[in-house]
C-alpha cells in the first residue's frame, strides 16, 4: 500500500493528504472509539506509574533514560519487523505508514549518541522488554489482526504524550537543541500530528472487522499497556539502585551514611586538596557546642523576624 506521503503523479512536492478523514462520522462501535474507551483505565494506570510521574517532573537520570531508549529500540524493532511482514495483509495494511511512523532508525541514532559507534555491543534486551517483544512477534506471526492494538498503543502515544516527554527529557538532561538523543520523539515526515492521528483512526475504523475481532483488539491493547507498565516498573527498580546524579550542573547529594570514600564530593573525584567529605565536615562542625549556640541564636532571630512579618 502506498505511503500517505506519496503525492499524485505530477505533484510538485510531497504533501500529506487527509481526504479520508470524515469529521463527525465516528460511531461508538468504531474501532477507534472502542479502543479509546476500552483502554482508558489502562492508560490512566500507565500514566501514574512511578517512572512516568518522575519523568514528567524532570526527575529522570541520564543512565535510566538510556536504558529506556534501549527498551524502546528492542520493542520497535520487533513491532516494525512484524508490520513489514504484514504490510500486504488486509487486516493491517491500511495502517502501514513506514515513512511517517517507523522509529527503529531514529532509536538507533539515539543509541549511537548515548553509547557511541559500537552501541550494538553495549546494549541488551531486559527481561520485561523481552516478554513484550515475544508477544509482538507471536501476534505478528499468528494473529496479525491484533497487531493493530500494538501499533495503536505505541504510535498514537508517541504522537501525543510522547511530545511532552521529549521536551522534559531535553530540558532535564540538558540535551542539545539539535535533538540528538531524542530523535525517537521527532516525526519529520508528519507535518500535523493531530490531523495524522485523525487519518490513522479513520483507517482503523475502515478495517473490515467483526465485533468479536474488535473486542480482541481492545483486549490486546490492554495487554500492550500492561507490558509497558512492566517495563516502567523494571526501570523504576533500576533507577532506585542508581547513584544520584548531578542536578542543575552541581553534584549529587550525599546522605552522610556509609564509607566516606564513596561520597561524590570525595577529594580524588573533584580534585580538592582535602580528602574529607563536605557533608561529614559540616555534620562534625555542627556538633561543636559553640557552633550550636550560634545556630540557636540565629534561629531565634529568624523566628522573631518571621513573627514580626506575619503580624
Amino acid at each position: 500500500m502506498p505511503s500517505a506521503l506519496e503525492s499524485p503523479e505530477g505533484a510538485e512536492e510531497d504533501i500529506l493528504h487527509y481526504e479520508e478523514i470524515e469529521d463527525g462520522a465516528v460511531s461508538p462501535m468504531d474501532l477507534s472509539e472502542l479502543l479509546k474507551e476500552g483502554t482508558k483505565e489502562s492508560h490512566d494506570r500507565a500514566e501514574n506509574t512511578q517512572f512516568v510521574k518522575d519523568f514528567l517532573k524532570g526527575r529522570i537520570k541520564k543512565e535510566l533514560f538510556k536504558l529506556a531508549t534501549v527498551a524502546l529500540y528492542f520493542t520497535y524493532s520487533a513491532l516494525e519487523e512484524e508490520m513489514d511482514r504484514n504490510k500486504d495483509n488486509p487486516v493491517f495494511a491500511p495502517l502501514y505508514f513506514p515513512v511517517e511512523l517507523h522509529r527503529r532508525e531514529a532509536l538507533a541514532k539515539d543509541l549511537k549518541y548515548f553509547y557511541g559507534e559500537d552501541w550494538k555491543g553495549k546494549i541488551q534486551c531486559s527481561e520485561a522488554t523481552q516478554q513484550y517483544v515475544d508477544r509482538i512477534h507471536h501476534v505478528g506471526q499468528h494473529e496479525p489482526e491484533l497487531l493493530v492494538a500494538h501499533a495503536y498503543t505505541r504510535y498514537m502515544g508517541d504522537l501525543s504524550g510522547g511530545q511532552v516527554l521529549k521536551k522534559v527529557a531535553q530540558r532535564a538532561l540538558k540535551l542539545p537543541s539539535t535533538e540528538e538523543g531524542i530523535q525517537f520523539y521527532t516525526f519529520d515526515n508528519i507535518s500535523n500530528a493531530q490531523k495524522f492521528k485523525q487519518l490513522y483512526r479513520a483507517r482503523m475504523n475502515a478495517l473490515d472487522l467483526d465485533k468479536n475481532t474488535k473486542e480482541r483488539i481492545v483486549e490486546e491493547a490492554n495487554k500492550a499497556f500492561r507490558f509497558n507498565m512492566q517495563v516502567f516498573d523494571e526501570l523504576d527498580k533500576i533507577g532506585r539502585s542508581l547513584a544520584e546524579e548531578a542536578q542543575d550542573g552541581g553534584f549529587p547529594v550525599h546522605d552522610g551514611k556509609g564509607d566516606v570514600r564513596k561520597c561524590p564530593y570525595y577529594a580524588d573525584k573533584v580534585g580538592m586538596a582535602s580528602p574529607g567529605c563536605p557533608f561529614h565536615a559540616a555534620v562534625g562542625l555542627a556538633r561543636q557546642p559553640l557552633v550550636q549556640l550560634v545556630l540557636a541564636a540565629c534561629m531565634a532571630v529568624a523566628a522573631g523576624a518571621a513573627a514580626w512579618y506575619i503580624l
